[in-house]
């Protein structure tokens, strides 16, 4: 009996179930592609899923209104919704170009949702739109906002003093203005839900005394990193506080601590004896750090990419210790002798994370790490599955022995920070390099390659990296072929991201279809021309085409007779909704 005839019969047998068992069933399947799926199968599984999916993420704000998100899911609960291209992390993407929150809080209030968790990456939030979340939502208990802006200290009041079954603000990378600090002061008393806060990003003043308060009456708190502002005897208190707590960060300790503040210090600590993960140390004297030592053998997770004061010895010192890490950040600063300890004592580790300490040093920096401290993180740790590598040279040899012994890798993100620089032995292309981890990661789905890069190394991508999901290509490539390559290949890439690279209409526009199973294209400083982007959109009406140009003296309109001038940033996505309505000047959409 062949897998099709076996799959109508086992859909046929489910459907003698009730609709309540079948939709018991579903409850069970987490991911949303899985989700996605189901809703195929047929007419009744799609109203069950209908009516039974809480959980819906959606990759791209402007792919589908938010009154059509409603319609499709009445009883939704959680939403993940990202808004700015992610090279607005580089930026790449205008600060006006678009991603507001505001019109979908104000279709889920008027559409009485039952929101209860929001996490948004990328998009602009207004304190007004937190005011209407807060007082909208009676039983929202989930705020994460990553990478946002808009916003102030006030919109933070208003969830603090409005939700009152908060059990999570997680505040990552924001940019927010400060207003003196008083909005921790707005949790009402009666507030004792909170598991989680996250507050790093913020740069202003903390009021000390409405934290240690929330801190003391949150018995379920398991997760909490402060800011700069908090101080170190304010951190015992609060760690005294809450020794339940599993996920600690820190804030600014640059002077050394009064020996009475130090014991009081290392006491609380030594009561953390359920701490799995410490981040924080934006600035911090070497020995406060040592009075962390206790509990190193028990962290999983630990995040010193912010601790740019401590040199390369004490990064050694503490990560030594570390010996159950399964995840690890960290400034290159550490060294390839660093490196070389980690892969010896973190056996256990599955994510590293190395970042420049100097990205914009143009001086030789001899701390920097090379493709020796890779080589020996692979040969050390056997389960290592994603890693981001800033490195300041490479080799094809490294990463032919780097594929030999990690072959689980699920993400590989290479950054050199000279982004032509050739294998600095033999001077040739990184080509084979990345053409051994395409082949031997048979279950790689982000990639980020660099340096020197011909047609050839996308011809290795396309053929080997059949689970490829995103990429991310810069300074690379000969010919349209290239790119090619990729779009052919990968049959389940969903986001390409190109920058400084020799790709244009051809490449484009060989197969149009492909882009309805992608979820967006960004090429920026490309050969792509304005003529090539129309016919595009002509050809494609379920794509938005979007050009992108800052300068003034270029806009688009000035030049929209001249189909041969190379457009600065393209921009294409799916949407079900057309053409979006809040474009700034500085976005043309075809």
């Amino acid at each position: 009996m062949n897998r099709a005839i076996k799959s109508r019969l086992s859909t046929e047998d489910m459907n003698y179930f009730p609709d309540e068992v079948i939709e018991h069933i579903f409850d069970f399947i987490a991911s949303h592609r899985d989700r996605n799926s189901i809703s195929l199968v047929s007419k009744s599984w799609h109203k069950i899923e209908r009516y039974s999916r809480q959980q819906v993420f959606i990759g791209n704000c402007y792919a589908i209104s938010p009154e059509r998100l409603i319609r499709r899911f009445p009883c939704l609960r959680s939403l993940t919704l990202k808004g700015k291209p992610h090279f607005a992390d580089f930026n790449l993407v205008p600060h006006e170009w678009g991603g507001f929150l505001h019109p979908w809080i104000d279709a889920l209030a008027k559409g009485r949702v039952g929101l209860e968790e929001l996490r948004l990456k990328r998009m602009v939030v207004s304190d007004e739109s937190l005011e209407l979340l807060s007082r909208s939502f009676v039983r929202f208990k989930s705020l994460v906002l990553v990478s946002c802006d808009g916003f102030t200290t006030d919109g933070l009041a208003s969830v603090a003093a409005n939700c009152r079954n908060l059990r999570e603000l997680d505040l990552q990378e924001n940019e927010i203005d400060d207003h003196r600090g008083q909005w921790l002061n707005c949790f009402p008393d009666s507030c004792t839900t909170l598991v989680s806060l996250n507050f790093a990003c913020l740069k202003g003043e903390t009021n000390l005394s409405a934290l240690e308060r929330l801190v003391a009456r949150s018995p379920n708190l398991k997760s909490l990193k402060v800011n700069r502002a908090v101080p170190l005897d304010a951190l015992t208190r609060l760690m005294s506080c809450a020794p339940q707590l599993v996920d600690l960060g820190v804030g600014c300790y640059e002077n050394e601590p009064e020996p009475e503040s130090f014991a009081k210090l290392m006491a609380a600590i030594k009561k953390c004896t359920l701490l799995r993960s410490l981040s924080g140390f934006s600035e911090v004297a070497p020995v406060c750090l040592t009075a962390f030592y206790p509990i190193c053998e028990n962290l999983t997770s630990l995040n010193l990419s912010y601790a740019a004061e401590l040199q390369g010895n004490h990064l050694i010192e503490f990560v030594q210790f570390c010996k159950r890490l399964q995840r690890l950040w960290i400034l290159d600063s550490i060294g390839d002798k660093g490196l070389e300890i980690v892969a010896s004592a973190c056996k256990e580790l599955q994510e590293l994370r190395v970042f420049p300490s100097d990205p914009h040093d143009e001086e030789d920096n001899n701390t920097a790490v090379t493709e020796v401290g890779l080589v020996a993180i692979s040969a050390g740790c056997p389960k290592l599955q994603s890693i981001l590598y800033f490195c300041k040279q490479m080799t094809n040899v490294a990463l032919i022995t780097v594929a030999k012994n990690c072959p689980n890798f699920i993400r590989f993100r290479l950054c050199i920070l000279e982004p032509t620089k050739p294998d600095h032995i033999t001077s040739q292309s990184l080509d084979e390099g990345f053409g051994a981890i395409v082949q031997a990661c048979k279950g790689l789905r982000r990639l980020s390659v660099s340096g020197l890069l011909t047609d050839k190394v996308f011809l290795y991508i396309g053929m080997y990296a059949e689970q490829l999901e995103m990429l991310s290509i810069a300074f690379a490539g000969d010919t349209d072929k290239g790119m090619l390559y990729v779009l052919n290949g990968c049959k389940k890439l969903r986001k390409l991201e190109i920058r400084d690279s020799p790709f244009g209409n051809a490449a484009l526009l060989a197969d149009v279809g492909k882009y309805e199973t992608m979820r967006s294209l960004w090429m920026s400083s490309c050969e792509v021309t304005l003529g090539g982007c129309k016919r595009l959109a002509r050809n494609a009406p379920w794509l938005n085409v979007e050009i992108i140009n800052e300068n003034e003296s270029d806009r688009m309109e000035r030049n929209e007779e001249d189909e041969r001038e190379k457009v600065d940033r393209l921009y294409l996505y799916r949407t079900v909704v057309g053409t979006r309505k809040d474009a700034p000047p500085c976005v043309t959409i075809l």
